[in-house]
């Protein structure tokens, strides 16, 4: 079994995933140790001399300038844990809950946030062991950071709250004893290191947008096949073109569609005698749109990278200088914006593809196909629906990609009165995400039969590819079925990676 070390090192969204998905384990890294005990040496020394520090010797957001009394500062951290275990919902699943326990910690072997080694290691095996703390997806405003979601992470090391282990919903006392671990008592800030932090909105809309970065590809994929389908022409896609306007993802669609349309037996069939110039947006400017949206994701991929490998506690403990400070890093402010940012992209993803859709069944539109795709239109009804239910995906995707970063309401009486919604924007995210995996999907579905309705003559080598993959898991409707579980099968295809053969040189 692979093990990573974590120092905290920059983690991009492909290693995240691996530890969320997979078998791979995490341990602190030796290098870290040293600063980790300086870090608590500095808080301990804080204690011994009572000094007045935010967090270690005082209460919390409004309460603040309430000093705690020393015999009472291990009570503090532990009420701090349970007051804050407050979330509502559904649990994260199991793969976001690691991801969680992966970045929270790494960013504390930082050194920066004054919490014990034994702590750090603590969290890491409840991942290795596979007890999950139930966490409830909603209840963060994202600053003072994920700070509901975080306190059920750590209301499983102190062996409260509950647990998921071998499948069982346990109290996490059963949990840790079932793995042979105990659970640790809270020194002074620890309780706040945990809490601190946007591990959570990190979590889940890191999943989701690591997901999105490899929709957007298979996107081209399904395009590509309506293009074939709807007798198009690649011209649009000549790299002239795209040279003369060089946006890096626009150029490596319009690249990635010519791979894919190359030999094409459909293109050379109506070469001669095509009266069109050219085709309806929603062909044509596959590399313009499908490009910006790559672009968008990569900027939403940069900021969470950067997120991976950053102090996200309140105070920060710098051990050289003997300094605490108290700032703001648990803002949520650069995730929520790359959410939002990565919501609005993929909702135009989506947009653009129901377009495809339409013309692929709309019988005044697709290019001398069968009305929806049906032999025998009238009788049976085909294709007709599937395009219903892409506008219905859609139109929850647009409801969904207002932004929620630009809402804001005080906490806390007024102390954190400017919050970031992120983890409000990681959950719309995922949703988006998981309706353009079907949304997609569906237009892989229309174009495979469109392609029916074009043999003998063949698509191109990489439509045709494609193709067969669709057909594995989606036979031909010659006539009219339940046509859910085809597509439920297609986009758990496109979730899995089946379609990236096609989209792996990009």
């Amino acid at each position: 079994m692979r093990m990573m070390q974590l120092a905290g090192q920059t983690l991009s969204l492909s290693e995240i995933a691996a530890v969320a998905h997979g078998d791979i384990q995490i341990q602190v890294a030796p290098s870290a140790h040293a600063r980790i005990h300086a870090s608590r040496k500095a808080v301990d020394e804080i204690v011994a001399r009572e000094g007045v520090v935010y967090g270690v010797s005082t209460g919390f957001g409004k309460l603040a300038d309430v000093q705690i009394p020393t015999g009472e500062l291990r009570q503090l951290q532990l009420n701090l844990v349970r007051s804050h275990a407050c979330g509502i919902g559904r649990p994260l699943s199991p793969a976001e809950v690691r991801a969680l326990i992966l970045l929270r910690a790494n960013v504390l072997t930082l050194g920066l946030s004054g919490i014990r080694l034994e702590v750090i290691e603590l969290l890491c095996e409840l991942l290795n062991r596979g007890v999950l703390p139930v966490i409830p997806e909603k209840g963060s405003v994202g600053a003072s950071g994920d700070l509901a979601p975080l306190a059920h992470l750590a209301l499983t090391l102190i062996g409260e709250g509950e647990a998921f282990h071998g499948g069982q919903r346990l109290p996490s006392g059963q949990a840790l004893e079932k793995v042979g671990l105990r659970p640790v008592a809270l020194e002074a800030k620890e309780g706040l290191a945990l809490l601190n932090g946007t591990q959570a909105m990190h979590a889940v809309g890191g999943l989701a947008l690591l997901r999105a970065k490899r929709l957007s590809r298979v996107a081209d994929v399904a395009g590509a096949m309506s293009l074939e389908a709807l007798k198009g022409t690649p011209t649009a896609f000549d790299q002239r073109i795209h040279r003369a306007r060089p946006h890096p993802g626009q150029l490596a669609v319009a690249e990635h569609l010519c791979q894919l349309l190359r030999d094409s037996e459909i293109r050379e069939s109506h070469l001669e005698g095509d009266p069109r110039v050219q085709d309806a947006y929603s062909l044509r400017c596959m590399p313009q749109v499908h490009g910006a949206i790559r672009g968008a994701l990569a900027h939403c991929e940069g900021v969470f990278e950067i997120e991976s490998g950053s102090a996200t506690d309140n105070p920060l403990v710098f051990a050289e200088a003997g300094d605490v400070l108290s700032g703001g890093n648990f803002h949520g402010a650069p995730l929520a914006l790359a959410l939002d940012y990565a919501a609005i992209a993929l909702t135009d993803l989506m947009s653009i593809s129901e377009r495809r859709t339409d013309r692929l069944v709309n019988p005044d539109l697709n290019e001398g196909l069968p009305a929806f795709l049906a032999p025998h239109a009238g009788t049976h009804s085909g294709f007709m629906i599937l395009h219903v239910a892409s506008v219905a995906l859609l139109n929850e995707a647009k409801v969904l990609s207002h932004p929620a970063s630009v809402d804001n309401l005080p906490t806390s009486g007024g102390k954190e009165d400017h919050v970031s919604m992120g983890m409000t924007g990681a959950l719309k995210l995922r949703t988006i995400v998981e309706n353009a995996e079907h949304l997609i999907a569906i237009e892989l579905l229309c174009g495979a039969e469109a392609l029916e309705f074009r043999r003998p003559l063949k698509a191109g080598l990489g439509v045709e590819r494609a193709y067969e993959r669709v057909r594995a898991i989606s036979r031909a409707v010659n006539e009219d079925r339940a046509l859910s579980p085809d597509i439920e099968r297609v986009a758990t295809a496109i979730r899995q990676g089946d379609f990236d053969s096609e989209t792996e040189t990009i």
